[in-house]
């Protein structure tokens, strides 16, 4: 069976990077009726921020990505959460070292700078020095009592390391090149490496997918599963999303988190869709579907490794084009529920009137209220200076009040008649009356928002102007 996971450190909030590895994992073990797995891994105690673990879940079900096992549903193989496995990370640990493939290693945190330091100005590459790889057996088990220690990876000298990605040609590390990296800490928890080794094999991951950037630590993995005499999973390194300036996609700007997305108004099918192209292609050149279609059609071995381009305007393109596909009633609640979230309350039935004029116009939720307050309520400040024409706006005025049946056509019709008679040019008086009722230069169409909000309230606001 299709194991997938997944593994998602608590050291940050979302990112949608996050989701891009976890939509992939996702969508094949659905299309090959596998599992997805959640796992938690908090072993670095001194990043882990609070609620992290708590917004992933958040964020994962707005992406309705749901998963078959994880610290809050259980399953099989739990404990999901690293932090809950550390006697188990230390019997490998020790099994590693009764098979001489690990070591105990007694050095501290002065001399290992002060050795790094040396190798830094000498121009080397600042791998631990194998200071404690050969101490007698002995003296370990005499010192193992008294002192700190941690256990290393007992990296063999002068031999090749092969890494088969199934995205990619075989990639040979030198053994030599390969620090001795530290897979029990002194306090008892585990590195990435040895964590993630132990976890993927324990819970049955059969398909290994994670970020391009972890390639050249694949010789560590490799070696423990070889020591543990454990089948190796497949791997696929997904390429790394960047900037449209080819710069790398990362936490420090503010569009990468799940939490922008959804405070922008995006859709979050839109967003899977859109992800979806980052590294693969739809077989029929199409750019939008669903997330059905997508998950029928995927193949992880499909990825392209070239790095895709996350382009912000071509995300908002597409939700646009989301929005004006959707029925007016599905858009109307999705307006009124993001607003909600922000505890704006709106009158749903004027909101449905407003749908058929911003529909075409809108690219995410959130251009809703910019584009539409006027309906709400009278605007506050005007984009352009309306003083010095209170004789138009008197007229205006009384030509709205002759007005019996309040339609769009007689609205349109009695406009451009006081138009004619303001010996305006149509544009500049239509401009004036247009910013009068919405505050805008730019607005919904004006005769049909005249409609909606009402004779009442329409002469009201052109009076105002007349004082």
């Amino acid at each position: 069976m299709v194991r997938t996971r997944a593994a998602i450190s608590p050291t940050g909030y979302p990112h949608i990077g996050t989701i891009y590895q976890a939509w992939f994992d996702y969508a094949f073990a659905k299309k090959n009726k596998g599992q997805f797995i959640v796992r938690i891994e908090d072993t670095d105690k001194d990043r882990t921020v609070a609620d992290a673990e708590e917004k992933v879940f958040a964020a994962l079900d707005w992406f309705n990505l749901m998963e078959d096992e994880s610290p809050r549903k259980g399953g099989s193989y739990a404990p999901y959460r690293q932090s809950e496995r550390l006697e188990i990370y230390k019997k490998y640990a020790l099994e590693l070292v009764n098979k001489g493939k690990a070591y105990y290693c007694f050095c501290s945190k002065e001399r290992l700078d002060e050795m790094r330091q040396k190798k830094q100005k000498e121009g080397k590459v600042p791998m631990y020095d194998k200071h404690c790889r050969n101490l007698a057996k002995e003296e370990v088990q005499e010192r193992i009592k008294k002192e700190s220690w941690v256990i290393r990876l007992r990296v063999p000298e002068n031999t090749q390391i092969i890494m088969k990605d199934e995205l990619r040609k075989e990639i040979v590390f030198q053994s030599n090149d390969v620090d001795e990296q530290v897979l029990l800490k002194s306090d008892g928890y585990p590195t990435y490496f040895l964590a993630v080794v132990v976890d993927d094999h324990l819970m049955g991951v059969t398909h290994m997918v994670r970020g391009e950037e972890w390639l050249t630590s694949s010789a560590k993995i490799i070696l423990l599963y070889d020591f543990l005499d454990w089948k190796k999973p497949l791997f696929f390194h997904t390429p790394i999303i960047r900037n449209p300036d080819k710069s790398k996609f990362s936490k420090r700007q503010g569009h990468t988190n799940v939490s922008w997305y959804q405070e922008q108004g995006f859709l979050p099918e839109v967003v899977l869709n859109y992800l979806s192209l980052m590294g693969w292609s739809h077989p029929k050149g199409k750019e939008i579907f669903s997330r059905e279609e997508f998950i029928q059609l995927f193949d992880l071995k499909d990825i392209n490794v070239a790095a895709p381009i996350f382009d912000l305007k071509k995300l908002e393109w597409m939700n646009g084009m989301y929005i004006r596909k959707s029925q007016k009633s599905k858009v109307k609640s999705q307006i009124v529920d993001f607003y909600k979230k922000q505890k704006v309350i709106f009158d749903e039935v004027l909101v449905e009137k407003t749908i058929p004029l911003i529909q075409e116009r809108i690219k995410k939720l959130s251009d809703y209220l910019p584009m539409c307050e006027f309906f709400f309520k009278p605007p506050e400040k005007y984009e352009i200076d309306l003083s010095g024409k209170k004789e138009l706006f008197k007229q205006i005025s009384k030509d709205l009040e002759k007005i019996k049946d309040w339609t769009v056509d007689n609205i349109g019709n009695q406009l451009v008649q006081t138009a004619k008679n303001s010996e305006l040019k149509n544009s500049e008086f239509f401009m004036l009356l247009r910013v009068a009722i919405t505050g805008k230069k730019i607005s919904p169409p004006l005769n049909e928002s005249m409609e909606i909000l009402g004779k009442e309230e329409c002469v009201k606001r052109v009076k105002e102007l007349t004082g």
